[in-house]
């Protein structure tokens, strides 16, 4: 297994996994953010499902999110601890590659490989917008109104799954 890269010092690391049992076998898991795909319910339930079955090799965010966490844009070779819907950690992932680019500019790949069944860039992005244009993500971002379009800026990035951790069914 090819080890982590050092943590740069410019990506903050999310609150700490307290509840993270010993890994021998990957001592710098403590050290890594974590990834949380969508909010805690069925859909990260289905999200993370299928990251573990690795139908899932994409994600799609919205810079106007990173930008309100304050957040930097992830980068290739950055690995974050993927956890499911009770904060369990599942798994680690790399990311291999983002773009960014306008919600306009999505393809078809980047929707297929986001591992939920669509068939289409329309049906991706109806999904999509439901989620960025519900009550959840309306309040994460402080915003009522908040709405995307063709000129939203979006985060397409790509991942592998490093290693499924122990004790996770998949």
């Amino acid at each position: 297994m090819t080890a982590a890269p050092a943590p740069d010092p410019n990506i903050p690391d999310l609150p700490d996994l307290p509840d993270l049992p010993d890994f021998p076998d990957l001592p710098d898991l403590h050290a890594l953010p974590r990834a949380e795909f969508a909010f805690p319910g069925p859909l990260r339930d289905r999200l993370v499902a299928a990251i573990l079955d690795g139908s899932k090799t994409s994600t799609t965010g919205l810079v106007a999110d990173y930008e309100h966490d304050g957040d930097p844009l992830p980068r290739p070779g950055h690995r974050e601890v993927v956890v499911d819907s009770s904060g369990r950690p599942v798994a680690v992932i790399e990311v291999t590659q983002v773009r960014v680019v306008p919600l306009a500019e999505v393809d078809l790949a980047h929707a297929v490989d986001e591992g939920e069944g669509h068939t289409s860039v329309a049906e991706w992005r109806a999904d999509h917008e439901r989620f960025w244009h519900g009550e959840e993500m309306r309040a994460a971002m402080g915003d009522p109104e908040f709405t995307v379009d063709d000129a939203t800026p979006a985060v397409l990035e790509r991942f592998r799954v490093v290693t499924v951790l122990p004790g996770t069914a998949g």
